[in-house]
């Protein structure tokens, strides 16, 4: 009786359940949509294979003896975990029913996570998404303090100690009043920016401190005339003319329309930032992955079509339009 795994297969186990159960081959037959010699050869290779009957055959049915009764004991469980095993993979495939907590930063928040949280319950229904938004830096200690299953922030400093996988890419651009003097621009340097008063996020936001130290590197300090703690308040400040502002390019499209203000585009190579998606290596990681890595495919799925309205809109003045989420800081 050695090496049973490597002889025996499922099918085989199935039509013998069948069999027992129906108590005649036959019937096990016509349930199983076979033909009754089939059948009859399975069994027969079951008992070559153990090398004892499994059933009697008797003139109206059949009988399981006490060795076919110990198979099919077996043969049931084996069966049912298989079942069993199809239900779980098949919640994989379909989506299954649950809450995934995530936390962003704003500057995922207000350019790219509507659409993608978007087209991610269009996929999976029966999934519900938790969205807090929260600073970078914060991000990072709430998902390490298993406050949330995912997170998205900037590439920022201690994020490589989580899993991740690639997000968006995160471009910033220059808000400047409708009468100032770059208003006909279409590109800057941010040296060029240094002589100007600006409107600013709080210090603890990545932005405020990538921009903090660009300006150290290149011997100067930022002449910050007001805080604000949102997006929407920066761009309105902007708009009174209270100085001008480095804003993820897709919030500034979105005033064009809305205020009197232009939008450059900032061509320093580090005004391209990476966004990305991170969770706890400690735990079994393949279920957040997959949902991760599905959910950064809806973002890239809407990036082309976003970098076409980008190109279209990008120096242009604005009059009339929506404005933006009112959030706290990147």
């Amino acid at each position: 009786m050695e090496n049973l795994l490597k002889k025996l297969d499922l099918t085989s186990l199935r039509l013998f359940v069948a069999v027992c159960q129906e108590r005649n081959i036959a019937r096990a037959a016509e349930r199983e949509f076979i033909a009754s010699s089939a059948v009859s050869r399975r069994i027969a290779e079951i008992e070559a294979v153990i090398g004892l009957p499994v059933i009697q055959r008797q003139s109206r049915g059949i009988a399981v003896t006490p060795v076919g009764e110990t198979v099919l004991r077996y043969a049931l469980a084996i069966i049912g975990n298989i079942e069993q095993m199809s239900a779980e993979l098949s919640r994989f495939s379909s989506g299954a029913k649950g809450r995934v907590r995530l936390v962003a930063n704003l500057s995922s928040i207000v350019q790219f996570l509507p659409e993608d949280v978007a087209a991610f319950g269009r996929a999976f229904p029966e999934v519900s998404i938790e969205l807090e938004e929260e600073n970078s830096a914060d991000v990072l200690r709430i998902v390490g303090e298993h406050g949330a299953d995912l997170g998205i922030c900037n590439a920022v400093a201690g994020s490589e100690s989580f899993e991740q996988v690639p997000y968006r890419q995160d471009r910033l651009a220059v808000l400047v009043p409708g009468g100032h003097r770059l208003a006909g621009a279409m590109r800057v340097r941010f040296d060029e920016l240094l002589d100007d008063s600006f409107v600013g996020l709080r210090s603890e936001s990545a932005l405020t401190q990538l921009l903090t130290q660009q300006a150290a590197s290149a011997g100067r300090q930022l002449d910050v005339k007001i805080r604000v703690s949102s997006l929407d308040a920066l761009c309105r400040m902007v708009h009174a003319g209270l100085g001008i502002a480095i804003v993820p390019e897709q919030v500034g499209l979105l005033y064009l329309n809305a205020l009197d203000v232009s939008l450059l585009s900032l061509s320093d190579a580090w005004a391209v930032r990476r966004l990305i998606m991170i969770f706890q290596g400690t735990r079994p990681v393949e279920r957040e992955r997959g949902g991760a890595g599905r959910l950064s495919r809806q973002g890239r799925v809407t990036a082309t079509a976003a970098g076409a309205e980008r190109r279209q809109t990008r120096g242009l003045r604005c009059r009339t339009g929506t404005s933006a989420s009112t959030a706290r800081a990147v």
